[in-house]
């Protein structure tokens, strides 16, 4: 009995820390693929456009199909959610630098960094807010541009 008791609290155990356990860690451990990071991103806005399509599409039917409609919702919150982890957790925590004051040309790349993340972070809530598409394009926009700023020659010593 002791034993099974045990299992089930492990168990349990896991389940309450399982995002703990599979997130990516702030441990300085140099185990990083930030190009990784990016192909996330842009599979995490082709999933919430498709969920945008989905959730107009299933609206205009009748009777609307609305545990379908929820589970798009959900869906595109998610995503939407694990984007701006990625941006927050990932790139603004670990991996942009904060620079010296009197490194202007650093100081100025750190700071379209900073705005270029802000925007993606933004767009990211707009797009669990609703289903305009604009969304979408604002998002890829911002996300491309980061990836071009981030792995600017210069910059890029990760």
């Amino acid at each position: 009995m002791k034993k099974i008791f045990s299992l089930v609290f492990l168990f349990l155990l896991f389940l309450v820390f399982r995002s703990v356990v599979f997130s990516h860690c702030e441990v300085p451990c140099g185990i990083y693929n930030d190009e990784m990071r990016f192909k996330m991103l842009e599979e995490h806005i082709q999933t919430i456009e498709k969920a945008m399509n989905q959730i107009m599409e299933l609206s205009k039917e009748s009777p609307q199909n609305m545990n379908q409609i929820v589970r798009w919702i959900m869906n595109k919150e998610k995503h939407a959610e694990d984007m701006q982890h990625i941006i927050s957790q990932y790139f603004l925590t670990q991996r942009i630098k904060n620079t010296e004051a009197d490194d202007e040309e650093a100081k100025s790349s750190y700071i379209k960094k900073l705005t270029i993340c802000h925007q993606i972070l933004v767009y990211a809530m707009k797009a669990k807010q609703s289903t305009d598409l604009e969304n979408i394009k604002h998002l890829k926009s911002a996300v491309e541009q980061f990836k071009t700023v981030y792995f600017e020659p210069k910059e890029h010593s990760h």
